[in-house]
């Protein structure tokens, strides 16, 4: 039934807004929450891997047989299960009702409309909004790396250089020494390197390929599979170069799915008539309707979708408790008056306005355990 929400209730199991906290508890910081009881130590390194969920990994095991020996369990990664949310939970230990980072893009009344937390950008404009949209307004919650530092502890972040004073880096991951790394080679020495950083050490690493080649060719394909043996080589070969006392954790942002049904949200007129806007993504979309027409645009969304999605307005998204407790104000106005989560292997494409990403074999944003679950690995 399209009335019902696919999944109520992603907080009451750990997710990525409790892996650095825990962390930091690990690490001897004080007030810290410590939910995945993760045991003392003087050094920890997360490396994320952007797209691995959990059942790509387990379903995987011949190409990635290190990943798979591993300690490991699942954890969800929040909602909506998108690249720039979840990091923000990740690097703020808040979900994204409390973040401000709602989507792969939201409507943002600092940008003038919908805009692209990657990118930082409105939509269908270049235009650099770091001056407009100020990283440490739009996101004032200190992140876990400043609270990191107010307790002594070195943090790190290790990413691709051209992250560098972007406008996700400086909302979600502000504190820690940047380091930029060019290919996996840096990658690996300077991390095995930053963790000795000094007495107590945090550090953060970032890997996308296996992301793109998801988005590309879909996730399970030769070209992925191939990469991920990569990744796994990487892992193992950072595992050698680590000293004693110094605990990897591993993980990713979301999973992702094959789309093998597309509906064109710009050329059919029923979800368009009485929209002012549209946000999110393909997997989760954020409807902004006119004046007085939330009720018209729902029930039109609901009987052309039907079963290939849930549709429901922001307020049912809170009483789920999708956006995390409390959600603050902001982040509520970066959520749509109706919103749309697809089932099963759906896609709410657009193919005019989004024609690139409209196109992507590979796609995540929802709610299925392919894209929710994402391992949690201890070496």
């Amino acid at each position: 039934m399209s009335d019902v929400l696919p999944l109520q209730d992603v907080y009451s199991q750990p997710t990525l807004a409790d892996v650095l906290p825990s962390a930091l508890a690990a690490l001897g910081a004080p007030g810290e929450p410590n939910r995945l009881a993760l045991p003392p130590t003087e050094r920890i390194i997360v490396l994320l891997v952007d797209g691995l969920g959990w059942n790509l990994l387990r379903s995987n095991t011949d190409a990635a047989p290190f990943l798979n020996s591993a300690t490991a369990r699942p954890i969800r990664a929040g909602f909506p299960t998108t690249t720039a949310t979840s990091i923000t939970t990740l690097g703020t230990g808040l979900p994204s009702g409390r973040h401000g980072v709602t989507g792969y893009t939201s409507r943002v009344a600092a940008a003038g409309g919908p805009f692209n937390w990657l990118r930082w950008q409105r939509v269908g404009d270049h235009r650099d909004l770091l001056s407009t949209v100020v990283p440490e307004r739009i996101q004032p919650h200190p992140t876990v790396f400043e609270r990191a530092a107010a307790a002594g502890i070195v943090t790190t972040t290790v990413l691709p250089r051209e992250f560098g004073g972007t406008g996700l880096t400086r909302a979600a991951l502000r504190g820690g020494r940047f380091a930029g790394r060019i290919a996996y080679g840096d990658l690996l020495h300077t991390t095995a390197a930053a963790a000795t950083a000094g007495p107590r050490t945090l550090v953060y690493s970032y890997l996308s390929e296996i992301d793109t080649l998801g988005h590309v060719y879909g996730p399970g394909t030769a070209g992925w599979t191939a990469q991920l043996t990569i990744v796994d080589r990487l892992v193992e070969d950072l595992v050698t170069r680590l000293g004693p006392g110094t605990r990897l954790l591993v993980t990713a942002d979301h999973g992702m799915v094959t789309v093998d049904e597309r509906i064109d949200i710009d050329t059919e007129p029923a979800l368009t008539d009485g929209v002012a806007e549209i946000a999110g993504e393909a997997r989760c979309r954020y409807v902004h309707t006119a004046p007085g027409r939330t009720d018209d645009v729902l029930r039109r969304w609901r009987g052309v979708l039907g079963d290939r999605a849930w549709v429901g307005t922001r307020d049912d998204l809170v009483v789920a408790g999708l956006l995390g407790p409390d959600p603050e104000p902001d982040a509520l106005e970066r959520v749509g008056d109706v919103v749309a989560i697809a089932r099963g292997t759906a896609a709410l494409v657009r193919g005019e306005t989004e024609p690139r990403m409209s196109r992507l074999i590979g796609q995540h944003g929802a709610l299925t355990d392919d894209e929710l679950l994402v391992p949690l690995l201890q070496v």
